[in-house]
């Protein structure tokens, strides 16, 4: 089952952003990141890092405007990438669960890669940006890549009063929970993880 490479290529291209990832499950945690967005890149190369994920993203947007496009492109993408690249999922754990710390922030994710996206997004930040980024999209980021990976995602913040460690405790919870939830189960030979044969909703 793990002699296949599980990797996606994805180039998206509108009036607003032209997005290019290149990703590999399997991988070693590198990030190559170019968003132009500053925070955004700290927050993506944290996913690659605690992910496991060999990750490449390239990001052109209207960054004049705001960060809204080229964050929330970004998220579509990438949720194409990992939906591409984890194929018909047979062997997989599909579910994934990490609770991680940063300094006084908490942060819990869980992951079912069911085919039915959905996210369910409990966390709140004390001020309106971290850096130049506005905090709410990170929910736009999230919902984006949920719906597109085809997964159910639930954040919840369980405590935290420093924006930025909110966020990052987040991301690193997503990243930890994606990476139990795309590993090959040895136990599960290469049967698809649901009962009714099928992870496409």
């Amino acid at each position: 089952m793990e002699s296949k490479p599980r990797t996606a290529d994805i180039a998206r291209s509108t009036s607003e952003t032209e997005i290019r990832i290149s990703l590999g499950l399997d991988g070693a945690g590198h990030g190559e990141i170019a968003t132009g967005i500053g925070f955004l890149d700290h927050m993506l190369t944290a996913l690659a890092r605690h992910g496991m994920l060999d990750l490449q993203v390239e990001a052109k947007g209207d960054l004049h405007i705001d960060f809204h496009h080229t964050t929330e492109d970004v998220g579509i993408v990438l949720g194409q990438a990992v939906k591409r690249a984890l194929g018909d999922k047979r062997g997989i754990r599909r579910y994934g669960h990490a609770v991680v710390p940063m300094d006084e922030a908490l942060a819990e994710a869980a992951i079912d890669i069911s085919g039915r996206p959905f996210l369910a997004w409990n966390v709140s930040f004390p001020r309106d940006k971290v850096g130049a980024m506005d905090t709410e999209l990170f929910e736009e980021f999230f919902r984006a890549f949920a719906t597109n990976a085809g997964i159910t995602l639930h954040v919840v913040q369980r405590a935290g009063s420093n924006a930025h460690h909110i966020a990052e405790a987040a991301f690193k919870a997503v990243a930890r929970a994606l990476r139990q939830a795309v590993e090959h189960d040895p136990r599960a030979g290469g049967a698809i993880p649901s009962t009714k044969g099928t992870l496409e909703g």
